[in-house]
């Protein structure tokens, strides 16, 4: 016979780590998605709390919306893209793109967003 102790600690693991300008908040804000098209994707990206949106599995099929949308309609959007140039249509697509993907592959992980 034998005792096994063991002290556990769960730590944070990050699934899933992007970033993206805040140049393309107003692009990002011309894409409206959900229910009525009442939702834009700058607040699912950037203030997701806003929303009480907690998880991916919250935001997954919103940011696939989003993605389509702005594949739809290249022109539209494009013509936000910053002056600047920091950030541009294909870096938003991008994003959306890779994010959508780690959401649908972690459907559980809590979102933490850092503005």
């Amino acid at each position: 016979m034998s005792l096994d102790v063991d002290l556990m600690v769960t730590q944070p693991t990050s699934v899933y780590s992007g970033n993206i300008t805040h140049n393309l908040g107003r692009m990002a804000s011309e894409v409206k998605v959900g229910i009525g098209s009442k939702i834009d994707l700058y607040t699912i990206l950037w203030r997701p709390e806003e929303l009480n949106f907690k998880f991916a599995r919250d935001i997954a099929d919103l940011l696939d919306e989003g993605w389509n949308i702005l594949l739809s309609d290249p022109e539209k959007f494009k013509k936000f893209n910053p002056e600047n140039g920091w950030g541009s249509y294909e870096g938003l697509c991008d994003f959306v793109y890779k994010y959508r993907n780690a959401c649908w592959d972690n459907p559980d992980a809590e979102l933490s967003v850092s503005r």
